[in-house]
């Protein structure tokens, strides 16, 4: 078990963490005018709730999460314009949970699930090396669905 959290820091870039990435429950993840996409639906992260804590500014982080996964964004401290969308929330103590904590100056955070989440990861330059991988070896992607098996 990961005790130490990942830190991603991203300054006028876009940074893309998919497929099976982390063992890790706990991130912080700091961000000026940047984009960035953290794929939490492998099943290689460890057992518990993951926390994720945020320093954007005037920036954008995309989730993707399984589809019963709870995101529970009430310890955001926000600054200027900006939200949370999350329109496929399932009903609270169903799914794993995904806390979002620390603050935000105008910016986003989206949450994926289910097949939008999979679009989300195909369109990216790591699903294409996925697929060319899979095709010289003989098997699957992961990166678009980390949940299946190669």
């Amino acid at each position: 078990m990961t005790t130490t959290p990942v830190r991603i820091h991203a300054d006028h870039t876009t940074t893309k963490r998919l497929g099976h990435w982390t063992t890790a429950t706990s991130f912080e993840i700091r961000e000026r005018r940047a984009n960035t996409v953290l794929d939490l639906r492998s099943p290689h992260i460890d057992e518990g709730d993951i926390e994720i804590r945020v320093d954007l500014d005037h920036a954008l982080l995309k989730l993707l999460v399984p589809d019963d996964a709870v995101v529970e964004h009430d310890e955001l401290r926000w600054t200027g314009r900006g939200k949370v969308k999350d329109s496929a929330r399932p009903a609270a103590g169903e799914g794993r949970v995904v806390r979002l904590l620390g603050h935000i100056d105008s910016g986003e955070i989206r949450v994926h699930r289910g097949g939008v989440a999979i679009l989300s990861a195909m369109f990216s330059r790591e699903f294409v090396e996925d697929a060319k991988r899979a095709h010289r070896e003989g098997g699957t992607t992961t990166v678009d669905d980390p949940t299946r098996t190669s």
